[in-house]
């Protein structure tokens, strides 16, 4: 349209002009269909450089997006009816993809929890008790033992012990019993007192107050919580972090920061742990931020505008 539009004001300028083309031609009219061409290309530049600019756009848009970080949408600016509905049919397509994505995410995360509660419930009922009976035998025989064996029934007692207090804590890893009898508060409340035992002290925040919230988004906030603390532990190289969970008109935020050693994540590569994070909050619609740089420590924000309530 731009260029048909051109085209006839150029065909309208020349009728209604006094220029006339001499045969053979002259040096000044060849100058002035020179330049009356080279104005017709400059012009039909600039309206074309314009019109092609939400294209431009649309190709950034397409270049960077992220099925993790869901939300972007191209938007259907000036007057341009076609590109409108190229962006329109984009925004449907994306969203579409998202909640296809989303959807994949809670099925497979709903059949990940259900394996880590069954092997939980295995280690805890089943391995654990086991090894409880086998500790309380032990018990029982370091008494009838000759004195000289003693020593040795003793250190493999509390060998045994050891192996029970493992076992214990990988089922409380892979469900954790505070989250599911207790809440979220009392959760993220022994989760930090593991991690403290691991050498890094958390200074814990969580809102008095806090109402039940839904099953699946209480799961969500405590294993982002979990991995956040996780990597602080093994790659924060620090001895101070915090966590902090609040409820402000409808929405929850969760924010795990530290003082450590921190990343780039200016080259936009998530490693296996943060994706793992994305790929929980997609499943309730909740948005992940984490910013860092080499030196300044680590923030991991979760933020959910509308949370479902028991």
């Amino acid at each position: 349209m731009l260029n048909a539009a051109l085209i006839a004001a150029a065909a309208v300028a020349l009728a209604a002009s006094p220029a006339t083309v001499s045969s053979p031609l002259l040096l000044t009219e060849a100058l002035v269909l020179c330049a009356g061409v080279a104005l017709i290309v400059v012009a039909d530049w600039s309206l074309l450089r314009r019109a092609f600019v939400p294209l431009e756009d649309l190709k950034s848009l397409m270049a960077r997006v992220d099925p993790l970080k869901p939300g972007e949408r191209v938007r259907a600016a000036g007057g341009d009816r076609e590109f409108g509905e190229l962006a329109r049919s984009f925004n449907q397509m994306m969203e579409r993809l998202e909640t296809e994505r989303r959807d994949s995410a809670r099925r497979a995360t709903a059949a990940e929890e259900g394996e880590r509660q069954r092997l939980s419930r295995e280690l805890h009922d089943e391995i654990g008790q086991r090894l409880g009976a086998l500790l309380l035998a032990l018990q029982g025989l370091e008494r009838g033992v000759p004195p000289t064996l003693r020593p040795q029934v003793a250190d493999l007692r509390e060998e045994m012990r050891s192996a029970l207090d493992e076992v214990r804590a990988v089922a409380r890893g892979l469900r954790p019993e505070a989250l599911d009898e207790l809440g979220l508060g009392s959760a993220l409340a022994a989760l930090t007192m593991s991690v403290g035992r691991g050498g890094v002290h958390v200074d814990r925040r969580v809102e008095r107050g806090l109402p039940s919230f839904s099953q699946d988004v209480e799961l969500v906030v405590y294993r982002v919580a979990q991995e956040a603390l996780s990597n602080v532990t093994r790659h924060a190289a620090t001895r101070e972090a915090s966590l902090k969970l609040g409820y402000r008109d409808g929405g929850l935020e969760l924010v795990v920061t530290d003082d450590g050693a921190g990343f780039d994540v200016g080259d936009g590569r998530d490693g296996q742990g943060i994706r793992a994070m994305r790929e929980r909050a997609l499943t309730i619609g909740a948005r992940l931020e984490v910013s860092s740089g080499p030196g300044s420590g680590t923030t991991v924000r979760l933020t959910l505008a509308d949370v479902d309530l028991r």
